[in-house]
């Protein structure tokens, strides 16, 4: 069992070990099986998916959303971390210079990921302390946090608790943040003429 195993691994016995099929990731050398996505998870992914991939062609980048990713963290004294994001974005032309791009679909640098989106979903922590903190070390320019429920702590979401798009862009070498609820318009330095409000991103309408 995946979840037995008596040593922290590192990022290549990570890559041997997992079976296809289904999501893991890994965090400071522990592997975790990732929860079966709810419904409207799975939804709001599939919306804005298809809204970022009309975008990617309007503005004509060198962009693209895999199927299936990692995005490897630098680690530290505890270990390697891996996560699959709900939506990564690449940079095609800087994937010659990744290492484990070829072989293990994996990217490393800033220069390769625009953007990583997160829907949240009862293992909240994880992206807002965790992920927060790896993909600001990384330097990725824009990580939305996407609490539909919202799952997350009164800190993240307010005391009111209501859904809530969390945006961090990276200014200089840290994240600043941004946060729309209701009507708010989506603000992305990456997707400028994004037309879609917070509303529509929660409730997913492909109407």
């Amino acid at each position: 069992m995946l979840g037995f195993l008596p040593k922290l691994l590192t990022f290549a016995e990570f890559i041997q070990l997992i079976p296809e099929g289904k999501r893991y990731e890994l965090h400071d050398g522990v592997i975790f099986e990732m929860n079966p996505p709810l419904g409207k998870h799975e939804k709001i992914v599939g919306f804005l998916t298809r809204k970022l991939s009309t975008q990617l062609d309007k503005l004509n980048l060198p962009y693209f959303i895999p199927k299936q990713a990692l995005v490897k963290s630098p680690g530290n004294k505890l270990g390697e971390s891996a996560y699959s994001p709900d939506i990564l974005i690449l940079n095609d032309i800087n994937l010659e210079n990744e290492l484990f791009w070829e072989k293990e679909s994996t990217v490393t640098q800033s220069g390769s990921i625009p953007l990583v989106i997160e829907v949240i979903s009862t293992n909240w922590r994880v992206d807002y302390y965790r992920k927060y903190s790896d993909y600001e070390e990384i330097g990725i320019r824009e990580y939305w946090i996407i609490d539909y429920q919202p799952f997350g702590a009164c800190k993240f979401v307010g005391d009111s608790k209501k859904p809530t798009i969390s945006i961090y862009s990276l200014v200089v070498s840290e994240y600043q943040l941004s946060q729309f609820q209701g009507d708010d318009q989506i603000v992305s330095s990456i997707f400028p003429e994004l037309n879609l409000t917070a509303n529509q991103i929660f409730n997913a309408s492909f109407a």
